[in-house]
C-alpha cells in the first residue's frame, strides 16, 4: 500500500503497436469509456490514474492495484504489460471483452478475470483486494441502466476530438461474426432519457459519439425512447455534433430521424454488410435480410432528408464472396448513396459463432494463441475463404480500397453527401470518415505492399 495509506489504481488502456487500425488518425480515436466507467466506480479514498496507449506508450508506474481493459487484437499487448506489474508483486485486473471470451487464457497473465459488464462486480473487486483475498473470476450480471455512472472523463487524455457516449447495451440479433449478444445479452436495455440528458450537459466537447450498436433499439417502445432522447436534445439547445451507430431500422420512422437531426445527428453507421441475399443469409444478418437489400436505397433517402451522412459498413470473404463478387460489392459501394465507406475483412473473434464454426472446420489461420490474436485486427485474412486463398483474398481487398478511396471517388462522394442532406457539417463528418478510412486501409500490413 502506499505510504500515505492511499490505494493507488492504474488503469491502463493497451493499444496493439504494430496494427493502430482507427487510432492511426487523431479524429478517429475514442476515449476507453469502460476505464472511465471503473474510474468512477472507485471510492473517493483511491488514487487513481490512467494511461492511455492512445496517445503515450506505457511505462511502468508505482500502483497497488493495476486494471486493464484489452480488445482481441490489443490481448497480447495487454498481457505484456500486465506480466510486467506482476513480476512486481503489484495484482492485476482484467476486463473487456476479449477477456470475457477467453478468461482461462487470460489467467494465465493475470490475476483476476472480470467476465461482462463490470458495475455489479468492481466494489467487490476492490473489497477482496484491500482484503487480500481476490478471487480469479468475477462475473458481471446484465443490470439495467437506470443506475449507470457518469465515467470520470476527467482522466482521459484532452486529445480526443470525439466525447464517447453510452445510451444502451445488449442485441437480440447475434449475427454469426459479432460477439455483442454473448458480452451484453440478447435483451436491449436503455438508460433513461433524463439520465443521459444530464450526463450530456457535463460533456465539454462539441463532438459526439454514441457508442451503442443500435441507438434506437428493436422495438416501437425503444423508439419512441430514442425520439424523447432527440427531442429533449434539441429543445435544451446542447449544440452538439455527433454520430451514431444503428441498424437499417433507424430509416423506418422519419419523425425520429427529424428530431435526430434536429438534435445534431450528422452522420450514422449503419451495418450493411453485402449489396444481396446470399452473403446476408451467411452471416445470420437477418433484420437486413427481412427488409431486402432493395430497401437500402430507400432507407439512405430518407436518412439524408433529415441532413444526415450514411456510413455504409461491408465486409469482405464471406462463405460466397469471389474476387469478381468483391469487385461488384466495391462498384455498388461507389455507385450507391452510401456517403462513407467502410471495408473489414470477415473475422472470426472468440465468442462468436463465427469463430466456433471455423475453428470446427479446421479453417482458422492462426491458432497459436495468445500470440496469434495480433492478426486478428479486422483487416488481415485470418482463416481460410470457401471460395477463394487467403492471398487471393488480401490482393481483392488492397486493390478494391484502392478504387474506392481514389481521391476523384472521394471527392464525388462529398459533393454528393452535400448535395443529398443540404448540410456541411454532414459532408465534412463524411469527407473526414473517408479520409480516416483510407488512412486505414493504405497503412495496414497488407496495405504497404
Amino acid at each position: 500500500m502506499s505510504s500515505n495509506n492511499q490505494p493507488r489504481l492504474l488503469l491502463i488502456n493497451p493499444v496493439n503497436p504494430a496494427r493502430t487500425g482507427l487510432t492511426i488518425n487523431e479524429s478517429s480515436r475514442f476515449p476507453p469509456l469502460g476505464l472511465g466507467i471503473i474510474a468512477a466506480l472507485t471510492p473517493d479514498n483511491w488514487g487513481v490514474t490512467l494511461i492511455d496507449e492512445n496517445w503515450e506508450t506505457h511505462k511502468f508506474q508505482p500502483a497497488d492495484l493495476v486494471g486493464i481493459t484489452a480488445f482481441t487484437a490489443s490481448a497480447c499487448r495487454a498481457y505484456a504489460i500486465a506480466s510486467e506489474y506482476r513480476r512486481a508483486g503489484i495484482p492485476v485486473v482484467l476486463g473487456g471483452i476479449h477477456a470475457s471470451m477467453c478468461p482461462q487464457e487470460a489467467l494465465r497473465y493475470v490475476d483476476a478475470v472480470v467476465i461482462g459488464e463490470a458495475e455489479a462486480v468492481w466494489p467487490q473487486v476492490l473489497e477482496d483486494f484491500r482484503a487480500g483475498r481476490m478471487k480469479q473470476i468475477y462475473r458481471g450480471e446484465w443490470q439495467d441502466l437506470t443506475q449507470t455512472v457518469v465515467p470520470r472523463r476527467s482522466l482521459f487524455h484532452p486529445g480526443y476530438n470525439f466525447a464517447s457516449i453510452q445510451t444502451s447495451r445488449g442485441c437480440p440479433m447475434n449475427c454469426d461474426f459479432c460477439s455483442v449478444t454473448a458480452f451484453n445479452g440478447r435483451r436491449y436495455r436503455r438508460r433513461p432519457p433524463e439520465d443521459v440528458l444530464a450526463e450530456l450537459e457535463t460533456i465539454p466537447q462539441k463532438m459526439l459519439f454514441f457508442v451503442d450498436d443500435n441507438i434506437i433499439g428493436y422495438s416501437r417502445e425503444d423508439r419512441e425512447t430514442a425520439k424523447t432522447l432527440f427531442r429533449e436534445m434539441a429543445d435544451h439547445h446542447l449544440d452538439k455534433l455527433w454520430f451514431c451507430q444503428a441498424s437499417i431500422n433507424f430509416a423506418d420512422d422519419e419523425e425520429l430521424l427529424y428530431w435526430a437531426g434536429k438534435a445534431g445527428c450528422k452522420m450514422v453507421f449503419l451495418g450493411l454488410e453485402a449489396e444481396h441475399d446470399q452473403p446476408l443469409r451467411e452471416v445470420k444478418k437477418k433484420l437486413n435480410l427481412s427488409r431486402g437489400v432493395d430497401s437500402y436505397r430507400e432507407a439512405f433517402r430518407r436518412i439524408h432528408k433529415a441532413g444526415i451522412a450514411v456510413l455504409g459498413a461491408f465486409i469482405f470473404g464471406m462463405d460466397s464472396d469471389t474476387p469478381g463478387l468483391l469487385d461488384l460489392r466495391t462498384r455498388y459501394m461507389i455507385r450507391s448513396d452510401v456517403d462513407v465507406m467502410q471495408t473489414t475483412t470477415l473475422t472470426p473473434l472468440p465468442g462468436t459463432d463465427l469463430f466456433a464454426r471455423l475453428e470446427e472446420e479446421a479453417r482458422l489461420l492462426y491458432t497459436n494463441h495468445p500470440e496469434d490474436w495480433d492478426h486478428f485486427d479486422m483487416t488481415e485474412v485470418t482463416y481460410q475463404p470457401a471460395q477463394m486463398s487467403p492471398a487471393e483474398l488480401s490482393e481483392s481487398t488492397i486493390r478494391n480500397n484502392r478504387k474506392m478511396y481514389a481521391a476523384p471517388v472521394l471527392a464525388r462522394k462529398a459533393l454528393r453527401t452535400f448535395l443529398t442532406t443540404r448540410d456541411p457539417m454532414a459532408a465534412m463528418f463524411a469527407w473526414h470518415s473517408n479520409q480516416n478510412y483510407r488512412n486505414v486501409a493504405l497503412h495496414t500490413p497488407q496495405g504497404k505492399r
